[in-house]
This record gives structure tokens, C-alpha cells and sequence, in this order.
């Protein structure tokens, strides 16, 4: 008797970028991956454009700086025909490069996410390891077509069971906001600080995996759009109410006391979850200088970076909220704190300012 096994379709990749150095060694590493297809690449925008209809992509790659059509007037133009296609950004890290990559995040465009080009594209070792641990998990997580990459998300929770544990008045009030968010965190962020009052009573410091340069332009994108202070973090920044510190690129970022001040320090220690910045190195730092006056947001975002800062805070009995699945882009981090047990609180994005607001002034006034 004959068995017919099934096999997944392979995800279908549209590369598309005016180097050819870089098309090559893309399309070369993703054919590697059994379940990825290179099936077209371009040099620019209009060239894309053509192949789009011709080749049926689950996924595009592509750059921003390229002749003729560069990748935000492509993308546009993608976004005119197709709400749905996953583009993922894939940029140089220089200012211009992640100007109009985060730019392009707050725009109605559209891009799924991004990442930045790997320092020594020569290097086929290192280009193959950091395509292989950077954009692979997310093209995978974006199209859905792999067991693994379903398992990166975490599954789905009543959320009803989830217990709000309302601070007792006999409680220190809470000192601090700390937030940590991954994947699609540019759109969450705009959806949360700027609804911060500008007299916000205490710091707030935050984790978005960015890498380099782009963090500082996040920072400045949302300090124009926000009453209250936003910049990139560095050492010996002070904590002060009002004032949100966004973790720089490639540095981890603590917070430590110094005398009588609490102030910032970053440092380069390596990697956490294949992350720096780290959450978990933040929160851990938060949860030892603030303790129960933690108020801890997990955001959207893949993986499970921020769960062992979730444990240390919950553990000095701080407060701890996440995003819902319904309004992530990908539901792994704020997902697993959640299954653990350890959120107070599950909500939609659009209520997360709000909450954070009302038990930050309630026992801060």
C-alpha cells in the first residue's frame, strides 16, 4: 500500500535589491532552507513591480536606497495593490538608511519589518549566520508555513483567567514604567507615548530590538510626535519623571543607582535571547533598583526575550502587562509571559496607555 505524504509548499521570496553581490549571496543562503524558494530578484522598484504579478511572492525583501525607485516609493506602490504581502525592510545602517526605514514604519506603507545589512556581506560565513538567525525566523513567522515558526508564537490563552492583582494602598507606588517590545514596536510605541501626559509622574525605559542608528531615530520620530521627552539612552542618562529612554542599538541597557540618583548604563556584554539590546537585562536591573514599584510592559514581538525579567519582577511583586495576540504582530513575547501566568493584565493595544496611566497616577499622586 502506498503512503502520499503532504509536503508544505515552500515559502516563495521576491529579493530585491540594486546589488548584485547582494542579491546572490541572499538568494543563495535562502535556497538553502528547505522550506524557502528564492523564486525572483530585482534591481529596483519598477523591475519588482513586474515580478510581483509574474512570480506570486509569499515574501518580499527590500532595499531602500536603490536607482530609478527606491524601496519606500516601491513599496507605495506594493501597498496599492497588495494590503497583505509581508515586506521586510533590508536596509544599510547608515543615518540615511534607517531615516527612511523608520520613516517608512510610521507611514500608512506598511513594512512588516525590517532588518539591518550585515557589516561584512563579503563574509560568506558570517552573512550566512546572521541571515540565518536574523531574517529567516522572521520570514518564516510572517508567511506561517513552518512547525517551527508557529511554535515562536505562543499559543493562544483565555484570557478571562488572567488575574488582576490591584497594588493595595499600603504598597509603595510605582516608580517606573519599563517596556519591552520587538517586532512591529515602532507602530506600538507611536500608539502609546504620545497618549503620556506631559507631566507623566515617573521614567519610563525601553527595549526595542533595534540595531544601531535606528534607535536613535526611533527616538527623535516619536520625541516629535510625544508630550513627553524621548531620547536614546546612554550612560549616565538620568531617570526623571516625564522622560523615556529608548535602549541604543547593539548596547544593553540597566539602570543602577549612583549615590543618591538612579541613572542609566549601557554596556556590551553579549547577547541575551540573541538580542542587544536585551529586556531581560533591563527588567532585571528595574526589578533590583525599583522592586514592587515596577510597572513592566511587554509588547509585540517574536521570541521570548523579556520572560526572565518578567519572573525576576513579578518575584520583588511588581506589575506586569502585555499585549493581546489580536492586536501583535507577533504574539511570542507578550504570549509567554502571558501563558506563565505572570501578566496582570492581557489588553489590545489601544487601551495599554491608558492603563499604564491610571496605576501609575493612582498610587503615584
Amino acid at each position: 500500500m502506498k503512503r502520499y505524504i503532504l509536503e508544505m509548499p515552500q515559502i516563495r521570496i521576491l529579493v530585491v535589491d540594486d546589488s548584485v553581490v547582494v542579491r546572490r549571496m541572499l538568494s543563495n543562503i535562502l535556497n538553502e532552507d528547505p522550506e524557502i524558494s528564492v523564486v525572483g530578484a530585482a534591481a529596483n522598484g519598477y523591475i519588482a513591480l513586474a515580478k510581483i504579478s509574474q512570480v506570486n511572492p509569499d515574501l518580499v525583501i527590500l532595499d531602500m536606497d536603490m536607482p530609478d525607485m527606491d524601496g519606500v516609493e516601491t513599496l507605495a506602490a506594493i501597498r496599492k495593490e497588495n494590503q497583505h504581502l509581508p515586506v521586510i525592510m533590508f536596509s544599510s545602517m547608515t543615518g540615511s538608511g534607517a531615516r527612511v526605514t523608520v520613516e517608512s514604519e510610521y507611514t500608512s506603507l506598511g513594512v512588516t519589518d525590517y532588518i539591518a545589512k550585515p557589516h561584512n556581506m563579503k563574509s560568506k560565513e558570517a552573512a550566512r549566520e546572521y541571515i540565518q538567525e536574523q531574517l529567516i525566523p522572521k520570514i518564516k513567522i510572517f508567511c506561517g508555513k513552518s512547525r517551527r515558526a508557529r511554535n515562536l508564537a505562543s499559543p493562544k490563552i483565555e484570557t478571562e483567567k488572567i488575574i488582576y492583582h490591584p497594588k493595595s494602598p499600603s504598597r509603595k507606588p510605582m516608580e517606573i514604567v519599563a517596556i519591552g517590545v520587538s517586532t512591529g514596536g515602532p507602530n506600538a510605541l507611536e500608539a502609546i507615548l504620545p497618549q503620556f501626559p506631559p507631566n507623566f509622574p515617573v521614567p519610563i525605559v525601553i527595549v526595542q530590538h533595534m540595531p544601531p542608528v535606528f534607535t536613535k531615530r526611533l527616538a527623535e520620530r516619536l520625541a516629535q510626535k510625544s508630550q513627553i521627552q524621548i531620547k536614546e539612552g546612554f550612560t549616565s542618562g538620568r531617570l526623571t519623571p516625564g522622560l523615556a529612554w529608548i535602549a541604543p542599538g547593539d548596547y544593553h541597557l540597566i539602570v543602577e543607582r549612583q549615590g543618591t540618583t538612579i541613572q542609566l548604563r549601557t554596556h556590551q556584554e553579549k547577547p541575551e535571547n540573541s538580542c542587544r539590546p536585551a529586556v531581560d537585562v533591563l527588567f532585571r536591573s528595574v526589578a533590583k533598583i525599583y522592586g514592587s514599584s515596577t510597572l513592566a510592559v511587554v509588547l509585540t514581538g517574536m521570541g521570548q526575550d523579556g520572560f526572565n525579567g518578567c519572573q525576576s519582577i513579578r518575584e520583588v511583586g511588581g506589575e506586569i502587562i502585555v499585549q493581546d495576540e489580536a492586536t501583535s504582530v507577533v504574539w511570542g513575547m507578550p504570549g509567554i509571559v502571558a501563558n506563565a501566568g505572570l501578566a496582570d493584565r492581557v489588553l489590545p493595544l489601544p487601551e495599554i496607555a491608558g492603563e499604564i496611566i491610571r496605576r501609575v497616577e493612582l498610587f503615584s499622586s
